[in-house]
């Protein structure tokens, strides 16, 4: 009985030591409040209680002034959302430099659309020389979840034939909520690519504007059982559920209090 008992304290402190992953908020959650003052938003951002944001965009700064307001403001870049046409060919370059200005070393392309599966067996080629590029300067390039992705193609699911044509070191970019609005289980695809989502968008699914994560439709517990095991470096929270500034700014708030009542911040 001792024994026992020991073991379950030993266990207990073992998980409260480790390590929590940072969480960052995905800008697009608050585009137009960034586009309205973005040094402002960053601030909240910070009092919230995010220690790093991923990009969706500039808002027209240069890469410099977007490391000095990160420097000002206490937080890290954990990644960008960047088109596809800005990691081919020489703009894969001037892309990686802007990157290593601002701090960020993940260079996830948010949307692609192959139309055949030929196509995505072709973007997975190119990602495979992106990815060996990269490498190079320590950085990595991934690809971002849509439902689409997830729709057979000739019997053949586009998400699959990317992601089993890549390198190990092209990141999984899951969404966990694009995922379910895709009809799969998030989970489920998290294990049939191990050590691959090295940042994944952790967004609630189902409800109206006031759900919050932990109060939805996402089985959060075997989702971050998962990631804390599996090379997940970076949790980016992400919500869509309004553009309007203050409607943004206020289900960030709410998300990162659903994370905090689940132990993850």
């Amino acid at each position: 009985a001792v024994a026992a008992v020991l073991g379950t304290r030993l266990s207990f402190v073992a998980e409260a030591a480790k390590k929590k992953i940072p969480v960052g908020l995905q800008l697009y959650s608050v585009r137009e409040a960034c586009a309205k003052d973005l040094p402002g938003t960053l601030k909240i951002v910070k009092e919230i209680g995010f220690s790093g944001v991923e990009f969706a965009g500039y808002h027209g700064r240069t890469a410099q002034e977007l490391r000095t307001l990160l420097d000002d403001n206490g937080l890290k870049c954990y990644g960008t959302h960047t088109g596809l046409n800005t990691l081919q060919g020489d703009e894969l370059k001037k892309t990686i430099e802007f990157n290593q200005i601002i701090g960020n070393k993940f260079l996830i392309c948010p949307y692609m659309n192959g139309e055949t599966i030929d196509g995505w067996k072709k973007l997975a080629d190119e990602f495979n020389a992106m990815s060996k590029i990269a490498r190079k300067e320590k950085m990595w390039v991934g690809y971002h979840a849509h439902s689409h992705d997830f729709h057979a193609i000739d019997g053949q699911i586009p998400w699959d034939v990317f992601f089993g044509n890549t390198d190990k070191r092209v990141i999984m970019q899951l969404d966990t909520s694009n995922c379910l609005d895709a009809g799969q289980d998030p989970l489920t695809i998290l294990k049939k690519y191990p050590k691959r989502g090295r940042t994944i968008h952790i967004k609630e699914h189902g409800g109206d504007v006031n759900t919050y994560l932990g109060s939805g439709d996402v089985k959060w517990d075997e989702v971050f059982k998962f990631c804390e095991s599996h090379g997940t470096q970076y949790y980016i929270l992400e919500n869509e559920r309004g553009a309007n500034p203050e409607v943004s700014i206020k289900s960030a708030r709410g998300d990162f209090e659903g994370l905090k009542k689940l132990g993850k911040v």
